[in-house]
Order: C-alpha cells, then structure tokens, then sequence
C-alpha cells in the first residue's frame, strides 16, 4: 500500500504509520513507537498480527497478507 494517512490532533502533533514516502523529520521531531509485531506462531503454522499489549489481532499463513493487514488497520 502506498497511501500516507497523517492525522493532526488539536495540538498540532501528527499521527501516522511510519512510511519514507516523505520525509517525516521535515516536520519536525519525531517520536516512533511500535503500533504491532507480526511474529510466526510455530504451533499453528500462521503469522500473527499482535497489538502492543501482545493480543492478536490477525493471523494467516502468509506473512505479506498480515502486513497487509496491518498497514491497512494502522493506517485509518
């Protein structure tokens, strides 16, 4: 996916995924934390899409479906 959804709330602080389609430090600062992980799930044979606090989100056996899939839940 190539779209850039950046958000601005009321004090001026913009909100997006991570993406080099600009470049994000003329901007100004940034401050980066991760939004998931996607990690493969021996037991079932899937990759999972995990939140920060480590509760899945998606899983399928295609790791690029699961990124995918997070780029596009992320990105609203």
């Amino acid at each position: 996916m190539n779209t850039l959804v950046l958000k601005f709330d009321t004090s001026g602080a913009g909100h997006c995924l991570y993406s080099e389609l600009i470049d994000l430090n003329r901007l100004g600062s940034l401050k980066v934390r991760r939004a998931s992980n996607i990690e493969f799930n021996a037991s079932r044979q899937e990759w999972e899409v995990r939140n920060r606090s480590g509760r899945v989100l998606h899983s399928n056996p295609s790791r690029s479906v699961c990124l995918a899939w997070a780029q596009n839940h992320f990105n609203r």
